[in-house]
């Protein structure tokens, strides 16, 4: 079985951590973002992964050497000259994906609990050409609703609607039959607007709702929100992921190697990395620490995205959806508010909302 995930093209939501690592590579509690996918994909016996990229950077090269050795699967790459869209990729990934089989594709910026194994078997029972995953949203007018009926079968794509008629929204995963391809064209292609609209019209599409959470983490905010997520899904399913004590409050993954200080308050919903160190006091909330970065003495960080090998003095103070990139340097008790530091970057002074350290 085979699978291809929409990569895309040089990150530039995520920025500034995508200026140090292409986005698959960005750490998301505490493993590459599409480690997770591909881990979840490998358990429901998918054994060739192609990624669609519109570039290909050679930071990715060794890391998919060492994922394919180590999961014993095939990692290809299908790179597009041109932006090709939803759909375009697919089309163009048809010599590696083609084997006549059933093949999974989804979007890399997607967390979620991934049931694979029970796509499969709704697509099984229903014979249906593509099956859609479908969650449910709050604010169903700021997106593209699916109508089906009781037995899933999809009638129709309304996008943005003006008035309620379902809250259920495409998830961006899908298990195709090869039958898609011939309805592709190698061309910058919707596959939510040019090729499911007329499919679902033949009565070929099917849609199954996802239980449980659903983010789009392709951007900073919604990464720690998706971060939340994930770690609450864990929380349940594997509490064993997480760590407990009284230095930590709710949710907290904290990787082996990194060094806690004594009376900090860790949590909720806080991922530390590997070789973090964290001084004495600390208080985090709603946070990431990518690996080597080091927190002085009674700092507060929530809200916020501090990058690998970063050093944050004592007594400092970063919340409301900071980002701090690789290797960013903050001196003693400053406040930075909703700013962004590029990589390799000093903050000398305190920053006032909407800062950008160029």
């Amino acid at each position: 079985m085979k699978a291809l995930i929409l990569v895309g093209g040089y990150g530039t939501r995520l920025r500034p951590l995508t200026l140090s690592v292409p986005k698959p590579l960005v750490h998301f509690c505490n493993k590459p973002m599409i480690l997770h996918q591909i881990e979840a994909l490998v358990a429901v016996g998918v054994t060739e992964v192609v990624l669609a990229v519109n570039y290909q950077p050679e930071k990715m090269h060794a890391f998919l050497k060492e994922q394919a050795k180590k999961l014993g699967i095939k990692i290809t790459t299908s790179q597009e000259t041109e932006p090709l869209g939803t759909a375009g990729p697919i089309k163009l990934a048809e010599p590696f994906l083609n084997d006549g089989e059933p093949f999974f594709v989804l979007n890399s910026d997607v967390s979620c609990e991934y049931p694979f194994a029970d796509m499969i078997s709704f697509q099984e029972r229903t014979g249906a050409a593509g099956v859609l995953m479908a969650t449910p949203v709050e604010d169903p007018s700021k997106f593209g609703v699916i109508l089906y009926d009781d037995s899933g079968r999809i009638k129709d794509f309304v996008e943005k609607p003006k008035h309620f008629i379902s809250r259920y929204i495409n998830a961006g995963i899908y298990y195709l039959t090869p039958q898609v391809f011939d309805r592709i064209e190698l061309r910058p292609t919707s596959i939510e607007k040019e090729v499911f609209p007329p499919m679902a019209a033949e009565g070929l599409l099917y849609v199954m709702e996802l239980k449980g959470f659903w983010a789009d983490v392709g951007q900073p905010k919604d990464y720690l929100v998706g971060q939340g997520m994930l770690l609450n899904a864990l929380s349940e399913h594997d509490p064993e992921a997480l760590v407990a004590g009284e230095r930590y409050n709710g949710n907290v993954m904290v990787h082996p190697t990194a060094k806690i200080g004594q009376a900090c308050s860790i949590g909720p919903d806080v991922v530390i990395g590997a070789n973090c160190v964290i001084g004495d006091g600390t208080r985090l909330k709603g946070c990431t620490i990518l690996p080597g970065t080091k927190i002085g003495a009674h700092s507060f960080i929530e809200k916020s995205i501090i990058g690998w090998q970063s050093s944050i003095g004592k007594w400092v103070r970063i919340e409301e959806n900071c980002v701090l990139g690789e290797n960013v340097t903050v001196k003693d008790e400053f406040h930075l508010h909703s700013s962004i530091v590029l990589p390799h970057k000093g903050v000398k002074s305190s920053l006032k909302p909407g800062t950008i350290v160029l």
